[in-house]
């Protein structure tokens, strides 16, 4: 007989970290969660750092990583109905990896430039094509590798609340491939970064709805309009240290 995680969870009193994790509000028929609700708003504040191009927004996204990725986990721990998202959960531990390179980056981007921790700390830049053509290779193939696994993952643990459809674990590797993308785009202070999370966003909103997940794919909406305007500011700061600089013979 196989025994799901879900199921070997579900046995028992909770204990007080599942308690923390069902820890919700009922609207409705909807119950919203508020570890998720948490962590969304830190997220967007490290997101409004990162506009910013100050250092902290790598250190304040680490506690929103932390903190998302046990909600997106929770569900293989019995603590709710909704099913597990391991992309969305996987992702929390590369944004944590590369949170760690970015702030190190950053900061000596910072000291380099003599700047105070309330200054911008990188001068973002457009990728090379051949920087682009290497972060679409990685998308397309890292996505057909993610869906194996998920995938894989959902056959062995199947979930007695939800059955996924077929696009699930496309959509799931999709976000996390795009997410991985975009981190390392913007630990880099490529502008592209911004472009790659309209593009995470176009699938994240309505697969967040379709999940249960309502403040993360409201967090994705946020994004979106948030992410348009980061890019516009940007692309000035590049126009703008472009022109700046002395011409050459």
């Amino acid at each position: 007989m196989r025994t799901t995680v879900l199921a070997a969870a579900a046995g028992g009193e909770h204990n007080f970290f599942q308690q923390l994790l069902e820890w919700h509000l009922d609207i409705g028929k909807y119950q919203l969660h508020w570890l998720e609700l948490i962590g969304v708003l830190i997220g967007v504040a490290s997101a409004y750092l990162g506009m910013k191009r100050w250092v902290w927004a790598w250190p304040v996204g680490i506690v929103a990583n932390i903190m998302l990725f046990f909600v997106y986990i929770g569900a293989a721990f019995g603590t709710d109905t909704r099913i597990p998202l391991f992309g969305q959960a996987g992702r929390q531990i590369f944004f944590i990896v590369t949170s760690i390179y970015g702030w190190w980056r950053w900061n000596q981007h910072r000291k380099n430039k003599r700047a105070e921790a309330s200054e911008a700390a990188v001068t973002p830049r457009w990728a090379t094509n051949k920087e682009r053509l290497l972060m679409a290779a990685f998308w397309i193939v890292g996505t057909v590798i993610a869906h194996a696994v998920f995938q894989a993952i959902l056959d062995a643990n199947a979930n007695p609340h939800w059955t996924p459809e077929w696009w699930f674990a496309w959509c799931d590797a999709w976000v996390f491939v795009g997410s991985i993308v975009a981190t390392y785009a913007m630990a880099r202070a490529w502008n592209e970064f911004w472009l790659a999370w309209i593009v995470v966003d176009l699938v994240g909103v309505p697969f967040g709805f379709a999940t249960d997940y309502v403040p993360t794919a409201v967090m994705y909406i946020f994004y979106g309009l948030f992410v348009i305007y980061g890019f516009t500011q940007w692309v000035k700061v590049t126009r703008r240290e472009r022109g700046s600089r002395p011409a050459t013979a």
